[in-house]
């Protein structure tokens, strides 16, 4: 990055931010969940990713025998046991 576009940068942001500031709390609350939402459709993408890849791993483990299941109600039992 420029060193000049770093300023241009924070001065837009600052820009911004006074504009937010003058709108209603309704619209602020709004748009603060639009700039949140732009920030995890990111992070969800990646994270999907992840599992699917996750799920292929462990479906392949299962099928060549590696993976070793539990029983859901065991799960849980041991569950409550460690976090009651």
């Amino acid at each position: 990055m420029i060193k000049g576009s770093v300023n241009a940068m924070s001065d837009l942001v600052a820009e911004l931010a006074e504009k937010g500031r003058s709108l209603s709390p309704e619209d602020r609350s709004r748009l603060v969940d639009l700039l949140l939402d732009s920030l995890h459709t990111f992070q969800d993408e990646r994270t999907e990713e992840a599992w699917r890849s996750e799920i292929r791993r462990r479906v392949d483990a299962y099928k060549r025998g590696d993976a070793t299941l539990l029983d859901a109600d065991d799960v849980l039992k041991e569950a409550r046991h460690l976090a009651p």
